[in-house]
């Protein structure tokens, strides 16, 4: 069990005793060895990839591999006689109950928990050299850590060579996945028309050449999707755009004749992975002004590499803004060749074009079938007496997806939490050591899938036998904090974080959060929405619902989302209720100043288990919200399941009134 960081003598843990792990003893060697035999004594592991993609391929999963822990948020600090995890609130069960006796739990967000670099500064000598892998660091960070490390006595060191690499003895190689194209029936826009866009703003920014790192975002430019990352139709590579040219970086290996004919229409060159650098090398020597943005790009790019006279962008903060308009960034004066903020990729791929949310309302209604014929097989096979578990849940749930048309994988790894495993809020079921799923059973039940059409996430909750009114009064609060966002209406310009409390107001009416007490200072990391990808990642920015209020980026128009409060007691039992929603113009009486009003249309079509609900805890609006529901369920499926007749009567009274 690793120890945890909620008391204060975590932040400078005493020396460790011999590292049992032969990873961490490897690591540490070449640690030593590092920067020319002058060594580290600190290494710093991130989740990211070259790309800053938390979700990354098996290759590039050095932070699991060195710490054993398999979450999609986390950061590794090995030292020369201790080694360290910090993660957030979603993870702590779960940190704790896959990170060795050799490593130290850092709970982030809690009290008395301290940041990477306080927990550093306390626990080196005076000059320790602390070293990164450049490649995997973004430009903003590497320079606010490297000042920071400074003012405390410390050196940051670039290395050449990661020392987790050196370590790893069985590698994956890179992946080799075939590209394929993203038709545009359900694209909605041609790469010649996204390019168009694109040409027009680097020209009202007078910049020469965009640089696109983010996986998904070179995917969604280029109509193409690839298989690199479990769960994520992206594929390794990088894209440049310019006035008059488009450039794909990527495995030549994994182009096939129809994707080569595909790019080619719109006029884009195929270039190897490796040769980016050297490119803009040349376009920065040129004089090319290059419009990239410090938070994402790896520090490894080296800005002084990519510009004349050492220009910098580490100083510019591209935080979220309201309206993004690229004629009103203004370069710093530092820039000598002209680095900008970033243009409006990441927003106009969060803004679905028609096409793209006929494709996510298919994507649903395929779900919604496969959901009803799992939802169906499941309780029949409990109230038969049948025990199951937690991983023949996800294999059964999986298949059934999997029957659908268009299905081409799951868009995340399924969380099947009976129990108290409900409580670990992002848990996988492993065979040997998962939980059984029977009539006694609450189970939470988190998944999704990528079909060729769109994306899906939605979370039920469900008790197979009786659940006990405790049970039931925390799913009724989380039912209407879902009510309540679902039926939310606010002004244009209205960010996420102002509508997140709406959510969580009833379980703050009976003293309850998103976490218990125990995780109280943890709380904001549970979020209550996230974007989500058109047939992409199934997290995707810049929108958010949560209480993160520096991200002031407004809900528009035609982006999803995800509504998804929930409820956890540690030992006992998790409860979340997600649907997916698109941002939709409200029919208002009035519109003030003619200012527009927004609201949630519904994607997510599959009932909600009505056992649950403790309807006298309700009002006559939320039960009128639960019924409309379930009617918009109903007549969404019910043509979609002629012919099966069990499956339309369990749906039949699924979706009965209240």
């Amino acid at each position: 069990m690793a120890s945890s960081a909620a008391a204060p003598q975590a932040a400078a843990p005493p020396a460790a005793a011999p590292a049992t792990d032969p990873k961490l003893v490897r690591i540490r060697a070449a640690m030593a060895r590092a920067d020319g035999g002058r060594g580290i004594q600190a290494f710093i592991v991130p989740s990211e990839d070259p790309h800053m993609a938390s979700c990354v391929g098996e290759c590039d999963a050095r932070r699991e591999f060195i710490s054993g822990f398999d979450g999609s948020a986390g950061t590794a600090v090995v030292c020369l006689d201790t080694a360290a995890l910090w993660t957030d609130g979603r993870y702590f069960l779960q940190a704790e109950a896959q990170l060795g006796p050799d490593w130290t739990l850092m709970r982030h967000g809690t009290p008395n928990c301290p940041e990477v670099h306080e927990w550093l500064a306390e626990h080196l000598p005076e000059g320790s050299r602390v070293g990164i892998d450049p490649a995997v660091h973004t430009v903003d960070a590497a320079e606010k850590l490297k000042a920071k490390l400074r003012a405390a006595g410390k050196q940051l060191v670039a290395l050449g060579s990661n020392p987790v690499d050196e370590a790893w003895e069985g590698r994956p190689a890179p992946p080799e996945a075939p590209l394929r194209v993203h038709p545009l029936e359900w694209a909605g826009q041609s790469v010649a028309q996204k390019l168009d866009g694109l040409r027009r703003q680097l020209a009202e920014a007078g910049a020469g050449a965009l640089l696109v790192t983010m996986l998904d975002e070179v995917a969604w430019l280029f109509n193409l999707r690839g298989g690199d990352v479990a769960y994520n139709p992206v594929f390794l590579s990088y894209g440049v755009v310019t006035a008059d040219g488009a450039t794909l970086y990527v495995d030549p290996r994994k182009v096939t004749p129809e994707v080569a004919a595909h790019l080619g229409e719109a006029g884009v060159v195929v270039k190897e992975y490796g040769a980016l650098m050297g490119d803009v090398r040349g376009m920065a020597a040129a004089g090319t002004k290059i419009w990239l943005d410090p938070s994402r790009v790896r520090a490894a790019a080296g800005i002084a590499e990519m510009c004349p006279g050492g220009c910098s962008v580490l100083t510019i903060h591209t935080r979220i803004r309201p309206t993004p308009l690229p004629s009103a960034h203004t370069p710093h004066p530092r820039l000598a060749a002209g680095c900008h903020p970033p243009p409006a990729v990441t927003l106009a791929k969060s803004v679905k074009n028609d096409a793209e949310l006929a494709g996510l309302r298919e994507a649903h209604l395929r779900d919604g079938v496969a959901l009803t014929q799992f939802l169906c097989w499941v309780e029949k096979e409990v109230a038969g007496g049948r025990v199951l578990t937690e991983v023949e849940i996800d294999e059964e749930l999986t298949a059934r997806r999997a029957a659908q048309p268009g299905f081409v994988e799951p868009s995340f790894p399924t969380i099947a939490g009976a129990g108290p495993n409900g409580a670990v809020i992002h848990y996988r079921a492993q065979p040997g050591t998962c939980r059984a799923v029977d009539a006694s059973t609450l189970l939470l039940l988190d998944s999704g899938a990528q079909f060729d059409c769109g994306t899906t996430d939605i979370t039920r909750t469900m008790h197979f036998g009786s659940p006990t009114p405790h049970q039931k009064a925390c799913f009724t609060a989380v039912l209407q904090g879902h009510v309540a966002l679902d039926s939310a209406v606010w002004p244009e310009g209205t960010p996420g974080c102002a509508i997140d409390v709406l959510a969580r107001t009833p379980l703050w009416a009976l003293g309850l959060n998103y976490r218990q007490a125990c995780c109280r200072a943890a709380a904001a990391w549970h979020g209550t929405g996230h974007g989500v990808g058109a047939a992409l990642n199934v997290h995707e920015g810049p929108q958010s619902i949560s209480s993160r209020f520096w991200n002031t980026q407004p809900l528009l128009e035609r982006m999803v989302c995800s509504n998804e409060p929930g409820y956890y007691e540690d030992g006992a039992f998790g409860i979340r209720i997600e649907n997916l929603f698109v941002v939709v113009e409200a029919a208002t009486p009035f519109r003030f100043a003619g200012q527009p009003y927004y609201t949630c249309e519904r994607l997510t079509v599959c009932p909600l288990q009505k056992k649950m609900i403790a309807v006298e805890q309700l009002s006559q609006k939320e039960v009128a919200w639960v019924d409309a529901y379930h009617r918009q369920v109903w007549e969404a499926l019910a043509p979609r399941l002629e012919g099966q007749a069990e499956e339309l009567e369990w749906l039949r009274q699924a979706t009965s009134p209240l």
